[in-house]
C-alpha cells in the first residue's frame, strides 16, 4: 500500500490558493495513494482536503502601510504556521506566492526541520526590486517553480536556487480555454452597437477602495459619449458586500456577481476591460479581453519607486517583452483615459488589433509540454526524493 504523502502547503491569497488546488490534485495523481495537507489556504485547497489553520483573507493585505498596522496579528500567524508545520513533520512544504508571509514561515521552519524540503511556487519579483532576496532563498528554498518564461534566467543571474519554468494554470484551466475559444468565434462590435464593459477593481478591500470610485467615473463618462451600455462587475464572495456598498451610489448601474461561473460568463461577454494590476491582467490576455490596466499604490511603496527596476507592472507585457496592455499608475490613473482606451478597444481599431496580435504572443510564450500543475509535482516529487538521507 502507497503511504501517505504528508504535504505542508501555505498560500496567502486567491491566486496561490487556485496554484495550490491545481499542484495538489496532480500530486495525488502523482503519488498513487493518499495525501494529507496541513497549513493555510483558501477554498481551492479546502476543495482538495486541506483543513486551513485560519481564514487566509487575513493575509490578503496591501502596500507595507497595512503590514505595519496588521504587524502583531501577522506575525502571530507566521509562528502559529511555522508551529504547526513543524509539529506535523511533513515529508515537503510547499510555500506559495505571498512571499511576506510565506517565506518567513518557510525560513522558521527550515531552522527547525533542516532536511525538510522547500519548494517555491511563484517566484517572488527579485527581478523588479530587491535583488538581493535572490541569494537569501538559498537558505531556505530547495526549488521555485516559474510562471512567467523569463525567470529561471533572471533566478541564475542573481544567483538564487535552481528554478524551473512550469508554465501557467491559467494556460490549461478549463474555463479559461473555454471563454478563449467563445471569444475567438465572436467578431468585435461596431462603434453603434451596444457595449459591455467588465470592471475589475482587484480582491483586496484597499485596492478596491482606491480604485473603484475611479472606474465609476470612467464607467460614467464611457456611458454619457457612448450610449446604453452594460457594465459587469464579477468579484470574489468575501468583498461583494463591499463592492455593494462602493458602487450603490453610482450614476450607472453595474451588475455585480461573486461566483466562478459568473465571471467567466462576463468574460465571454465583455466586449473590453478596465482592471486593476495584477494577475487579472494575465487572465484576461489569455481570454483575449481587450483591457487596460490602473493601480493606486499605498504611499509607502510610491515613496520606494525609485527602488523599483521593473519597466512594466503588466504581466503580459513582460512576457510579451514589450507593451501591449496600456497601464495607469497613482496619479496618472485619470477616467478619462481609462474610458478613451475602452471606446477604442471595444471595437475593431488598430489599437485593439495591435493588442489581440500581442495576447497571441504571451499565449505562444506561455506554451509547455506538460500541464503546469504536473511539471509543478512532478519537480516537488523529484525534490523530496534529492533530500532523502543518503542522496546527494
Amino acid at each position: 500500500m502507497t503511504k501517505v504523502l504528508k504535504v505542508g502547503v501555505v498560500a496567502g491569497e486567491v491566486s496561490g490558493d487556485l496554484l495550490g488546488g491545481d499542484l495538489v490534485a496532480a500530486l495525488k495523481a502523482a503519488h498513487g495513494g493518499p495525501v494529507k495537507l496541513v497549513g493555510v489556504g483558501g477554498e481551492a485547497l479546502e476543495a482538495e482536503g486541506l483543513v486551513s489553520l485560519f481564514d487566509f483573507s487575513e493575509l490578503s493585505i496591501m502596500g507595507l502601510t497595512q503590514v505595519l498596522a496588521r504587524l502583531p496579528n501577522l506575525l502571530r500567524r507566521i509562528n502559529q504556521t511555522a508551529d504547526a508545520i513543524v509539529a506535523a513533520r511533513p515529508d515537503v512544504l510547499v510555500i506559495i506566492d505571498s512571499p511576506d508571509f510565506t517565506h518567513r514561515v518557510a525560513r522558521k521552519v527550515r531552522a527547525k526541520l533542516p532536511d525538510l524540503p522547500i519548494v517555491d511556487y511563484v517566484c517572488p519579483s527579485v527581478w523588479a526590486w530587491k535583488e538581493y532576496r535572490a541569494k537569501q532563498m538559498l537558505h531556505y528554498v530547495d526549488h521555485v517553480l516559474a510562471v512567467l518564461p523569463f525567470e529561471p534566467a533572471a533566478m541564475k543571474r542573481l544567483g538564487g536556487p535552481e528554478t524551473t519554468f512550469v508554465g501557467h494554470w491559467l494556460t490549461s484551466d478549463a474555463s479559461l480555454l473555454k471563454t478563449r475559444g467563445i471569444r475567438a468565434s465572436r467578431p468585435p462590435k461596431s462603434r453603434e452597437e451596444e457595449k459591455t464593459i467588465m470592471l475589475l477593481p482587484g480582491s483586496r478591500s484597499a485596492e478596491i477602495r482606491a480604485l473603484l470610485p475611479l472606474l465609476g467615473e470612467a464607467a460614467q463618462q464611457f456611458a454619457e459619449r457612448n450610449g446604453r451600455t452594460r457594465f459587469l462587475l464579477p468579484t470574489v464572495p468575501r468583498r461583494e458586500a463591499l463592492v455593494r456598498e462602493l458602487t450603490a451610489s453610482f450614476p450607472v448601474q453595474v451588475e455585480i456577481s461573486s461566483s466562478s461561473d459568473d465571471k467567466w460568463s462576463a468574460f465571454a461577454q465583455a466586449d473590453a476591460a478596465m482592471a486593476a494590476s495584477g494577475t487579472v491582467i494575465l487572465e484576461l490576455c489569455l481570454a483575449s479581453v481587450p483591457v487596460v490596466s490602473a493601480y493606486k499604490a499605498d504611499w509607502l511603496i510610491t515613496m520606494m519607486s525609485k527602488r523599483i527596476k521593473i519597466w512594466s507592472a503588466a504581466l503580459p507585457n513582460l512576457v510579451a517583452d514589450y507593451p501591449v496592455v496600456p497601464e495607469y499608475i497613482n496619479q496618472a490613473v485619470r477616467p478619462g483615459s481609462l474610458c478613451r482606451w475602452v471606446e477604442m478597444l471595444s471595437t475593431n481599431t488598430p489599437q485593439r488589433q495591435a493588442m489581440m496580435e500581442g495576447f497571441d504572443l504571451v499565449w505562444e510564450r506561455l506554451q509547455v509540454p506538460v500541464p503546469p500543475g504536473e511539471a509543478a509535482a512532478g519537480i516537488v516529487l523529484e525534490v523530496m526524493d534529492k533530500k532523502k538521507p543518503g542522496r546527494h
